[in-house]
């Protein structure tokens, strides 16, 4: 007789514990492409009811469901981005990020609640506003790839999958240079810079942000 494979009557299901334990790291992941944290629950809402949208033996055979969530999750950001791009170029002003408070400040939907620790995004460099700002000027393939890479650590061919691109395609980096005599950034793509970003500087704070992307204006960044 064979035993069942699944857990006992009344006994918690380690497998659904393990998926559920993913939900911090998706929201994470979530936020930081879409820079809105209601734009990052309903992605991993959604990718939860993909997952569970799917017959047992699927899910089976699934070597990795922490990375399966996480690959959909940023492929669900990502159609979000290609379609929020025309929506925001239409916004009234400079299209921010939603800002978010400090952990002990954190209240969900209910005045004065905590909210689930699960929903909680890391607080680090990676989610400061000029860093998201930043990230607003590079294409939505490209943030997934930089965000992915640089922030998570997911190799480039996982990566070229999500956003349908060669591995090649997808070795976008953030270099420190100085840019008309101030500190800036570069983006390069496969070792091409492709954008220059320059700050405006005020009381140890940016101000301002510029990102060029005319290759014209490139020409002493991509040449000798």
């Amino acid at each position: 007789m064979t035993a069942p494979s699944g857990p006992g009557p009344g006994q918690p299901d380690p497998g659904l514990a393990a998926i559920i334990s993913e939900r911090r790291q998706l929201i994470n992941v979530a936020y930081r492409l879409l820079g809105s944290l209601a734009e990052a629950e309903d992605a991993v809402q959604e990718t939860y009811a993909r997952w569970y949208a799917l017959i047992p033996a699927q899910r089976d055979a699934i070597a990795s469901p922490g990375a399966w969530l996480s690959t959909v999750t940023s492929r669900i950001c990502l159609d979000q981005l290609r379609s929020a791009r025309a929506r925001r170029e239409r916004y009234v002003g400079q299209w921010i990020p939603e800002p978010l408070p400090e952990p002990a400040e954190w209240i969900s939907g209910r005045p004065g609640a905590p909210a689930d620790p699960a929903d909680r995004i890391t607080l680090d460099e990676s989610v400061s506003m000029a860093f998201l700002v930043v990230l607003e000027s590079m294409t939505p393939a490209e943030r997934v790839a930089f965000i992915l890479h640089d922030v998570f650590g997911h190799p480039f061919a996982e990566i070229a999958r999500i956003v349908g691109r060669t591995p090649a395609a997808c070795g976008l980096a953030i270099l420190e240079r100085t840019v008309n005599g101030q500190p800036g950034l570069i983006a390069q793509l496969s070792g091409i810079t492709v954008t220059v970003f320059a700050f405006e500087i005020a009381g140890n704070r940016i101000s301002r942000i510029w990102a060029v992307r005319n290759p014209d204006k490139l020409r002493p960044w991509t040449t000798g």
